[in-house]
């Protein structure tokens, strides 16, 4: 899937290419390491401040699809995020897409 191999590649541009220009992202870590976000940001340029600080911050971070069930409306996945010293994390995602873009997604942390 283009989305996991853009993120675990760090490829930002080749990622925020599958978004809209106006999307939305909404994550519990959000809440956590940008408060002020209160888990939600909004536009490209968020997306990609968001992303570059995860990556700094996690320079070991990678996902491993466990499923992935799709239309042309939504897409939802289930991955594993590891992380070299910390113990691997369940993660879904739904995607919402409009016009072939991603316009909103939300993450659920298990």
């Amino acid at each position: 899937m283009q989305w996991i191999e853009a993120f675990n590649t760090r490829d930002l541009d080749r990622l925020l290419n599958l978004y809209a220009d106006d999307a939305e992202h909404f994550s519990p870590k959000l809440k956590v390491h940008k408060p002020e976000t209160e888990g939600l940001v909004k536009g490209k340029d968020a997306l990609r401040d968001w992303w570059e600080g995860a990556y700094l911050r996690l320079p070991t971070l990678f996902y491993k699809v466990n499923s992935l069930t799709a239309n042309n409306y939504r897409v939802f996945m289930e991955y594993t995020r590891t992380v070299d010293g910390e113990p691997d994390m369940a993660i879904a995602e739904v995607l919402e897409l409009r016009d072939g873009k991603i316009v909103f997604s939300r993450v659920y942390h298990g």
